[in-house]
């Protein structure tokens, strides 16, 4: 017969090295920065940081627990955007951040908006997450049914920094209008929607997946209409900028518009630096498309349910973080 204070020694050690194990394992921080708490990529950022999180002394995946990376403890952060996430990622104030394909794009390769200053030569991919739809909306008793219709009107751009400010200035162009044709404000969707409901706004552009909450919230109070982004100038839009393409926003997605809306999208990418430890954004790549996430995500938010690992490379045109390639070549997306 064992003696009983063997078996209660037994049990304090045990208790005791499993304080000591919880103790030794540091917490690690991951920063993801997103946009305005109206938009999509702040939801879809908590629902990943969540996803990849497991905090020290949490209970393992196959107990029941959390699936993310063992002692990770990452947090989505509100931001003002893709540009501000890749200058962020690039000072070394983000350990990662969303971005719209072609804001990455020309970040990392130094064109377009990043022609006139250093290229951001270590920004990498993780996955490409959904798309990004291109919203431009109008209030009903504006008038405005046409992007050439926003001449002379109050339009709201979005604000510096973000990705939706390079599009908008995109799309006006190719419709042939200047900022200077418009009444142009610089806010965020949900201030500029606050304005619409007041009266003092006539549209604003918003890039993001759709239903947008901002939007949907605008709409239940007042009568919009989503202005389609079509014809030759959309199809001069998608031959020269190859990251943009076709999009359809389904009619009902919001209240009062209740046709089909042709317009733009881009993807929306999560990226990181370089410099970023290989094992580590591997293991975030891989808690990103385990089971247990894409529960997550199909429940989260309706935007979710677009993410998939099948379409985790569509679009990317920077390159793959080392780790995340070596996930992504395991499952056999990468051949050569």
């Amino acid at each position: 017969m064992i003696p009983r204070i063997s078996i209660l020694a037994g049990a304090v050690a045990l208790g005791l090295a499993a304080i000591t194990n919880v103790a030794a394992q540091e917490p690690q921080f991951f920063r993801i920065g997103t946009g305005g708490t109206a938009g999509t990529y702040y939801p879809i950022g908590g629902l990943i940081a969540n996803a990849i999180s497991n905090p020290p002394g949490s209970r393992p995946c196959e107990e029941g627990g959390s699936c993310g990376v063992p002692g990770l403890i990452a947090t989505a952060l509100a931001a003002n955007g893709s540009v501000a996430n890749v200058n962020a990622i690039a000072g070394g104030q983000l350990e990662s951040g969303f971005s719209q394909s072609d804001v990455a794009t020309w970040a990392q390769t130094g064109t377009g908006i990043w022609e006139d200053r250093e290229a951001v030569d270590n920004l990498r991919a993780i996955a490409n997450l959904y798309p990004e739809t291109i919203h431009l909306v109008a209030s009903a008793e504006s008038g405005i049914e046409s992007v050439a219709d926003l001449a002379g009107k109050r339009v709201s751009l979005d604000e510096p920094g973000s990705g939706t400010l390079v599009d908008a200035r995109i799309i006006l162009e190719a419709y042939g209008l200047a900022e200077e044709d418009v009444e142009a404000a610089f806010l965020k969707p949900d201030q500029a929607a606050e304005r619409m409901r007041d009266g003092a706004m006539d549209a604003f552009f918003f890039v993001g997946g759709f239903p947008a909450g901002a939007i949907v919230e605008l709409a239940s109070q007042h009568d919009v209409v989503l202005v389609p982004i079509d014809g030759d100038e959309a199809g001069a839009i998608t031959e020269e900028y190859t990251f943009f393409a076709e999009n359809i926003v389904p009619g009902g997605t919001y209240e009062g518009v209740d046709g089909e809306v042709t317009t733009l999208s881009v993807g929306a990418q999560w990226v990181t630096s370089a410099d970023q430890p290989e094992d580590l954004i591997y293991e975030i790549t891989k808690a990103l498309w385990n089971d247990n996430t894409r529960a997550q995500f199909d429940a989260g938010h309706q935007k979710g349910k677009e993410i998939t690992m099948e379409t985790a490379l569509d679009g990317v045109g920077i390159p793959l973080h080392p780790g995340a390639e070596r996930f992504y070549r395991e499952e056999g997306m990468i051949k050569e």
